[in-house]
């Protein structure tokens, strides 16, 4: 691809860096003042680490292209009038966004036959992962988030999984993504492997309706199924060849955590591999404990004190897998199990 494809690469994630973290600057003017005490001097990262670390991640994301990992993305140049609608969007919900921060109150989500922990405003967000409108904003909030980074740390995923179909094809191969949400990480893995079937599970209807607008070019490799990570509908040893979980286990109260990684370890193929990209924890990278602790003070997310202190690989080796490495990328762990023959 050469310097000009890298040139190309690094100037369009530039300009997606500034897109996405002027709106992130204007949610943050707007946002009400954080509850609790305030951090020690110099105890937060600033905006010049923080942005030499993007920056790491994008000359990461660009080794991987060139490695023949994964395509480039398919919205380097994106379309200017989603790109302001989603936006737009975006903005739109800040107000009822803050309401809840103010008042504490994250319960306002449509009725659902969905277990407990679920049914809440993740993020503060509006319709609480139920809705039609919450399935529209959610890639754009957590790229808002990340200012840019988020697909970048979704990507990473697709190393592990790669070096993993080098070895064994991908024809007749099947990938299950637990929590697949818009199912934006499927899409760029079926970009990488034409050959793999997907299936996508996600409690959400809304988000699954979106997922299948999303690949509808690939329906016919493509199986939606509305369940929960916790609760796997296949048979022990007989489920996909690779699993993969992409920001969901921080979603989860422990034992549902636990239960779900237990889950993925009992359906999955012998021989087969399991992917876990989430949020770094505490210790993966000093200059950000403190943000990490702040995080769900700002952001509703009832999971994530306990998440950033579960040690996950010892979970999923005690569930019969074997830890083969983890690494880090920005602020996303990659976690990377087989499981033996």
């Amino acid at each position: 691809m050469g310097l000009i494809g890298k040139s190309m690469f690094l100037a369009s994630q530039t300009t997606r860096t500034a897109w996405f973290g002027a709106q992130y600057g204007l949610a943050q003017r707007l946002a009400p003042p954080i509850d609790g005490p305030l951090p020690k001097p110099g105890s937060l990262p600033g905006w010049p680490t923080i942005l030499k670390d993007l920056r790491a991640l994008r000359l990461q994301d660009w080794a991987n292209i060139e490695a023949g990992y994964y395509p480039m993305p398919d919205d380097l140049i994106p379309d200017p009038r989603r790109a302001i609608g989603s936006a737009l969007r975006f903005v739109k919900d800040l107000p009822a966004v803050n309401l809840r921060r103010r008042l504490r109150d994250w319960s306002d989500v449509p009725p659902a036959a969905r277990p407990r922990y679920y049914m809440q405003n993740f993020h503060n967000q509006s319709g609480g992962w139920m809705t039609d409108d919450s399935a529209a904003l959610y890639d754009h909030q957590v790229e808002v988030l990340f200012t840019g980074g988020a697909d970048a740390m979704r990507r990473q995923a697709l190393v592990p999984l790669g070096d993993w179909l080098r070895v064994n094809g991908a024809a007749d191969r099947t990938l299950l993504d637990i929590g697949c949400g818009t199912a934006r990480f499927l899409a760029e893995a079926k970009r990488a492997h034409p050959a793999l079937s997907l299936i996508g599970l996600d409690p959400s209807a809304a988000y699954l309706t979106k997922a299948r607008q999303g690949l509808r070019r690939w329906r016919k490799d493509f199986t939606p199924i509305l369940g929960l990570a916790e609760s796997l509908p296949f048979a022990t040893g007989l489920g996909p060849d690779l699993i993969a979980s992409v920001f969901v286990m921080h979603e989860l109260p422990r034992k549902i955590r636990h239960k779900g990684l237990s889950e993925m370890a009992r359906v999955l193929r012998p021989g087969g591999r399991l992917v876990i990209v989430d949020s770094i924890r505490l210790g993966d990278h000093a200059d950000y404990d403190t943000l990490l602790d702040r995080f769900p003070i700002a952001f509703h997310e009832p999971y994530y004190q306990d998440y950033i202190r579960d040690d996950l690989e010892r979970v999923g080796t005690e569930c019969g897998l074997v830890h083969t490495g983890t690494s880090r990328a920005f602020f996303s762990r990659i976690m990377t199990f087989d499981k033996p023959v």
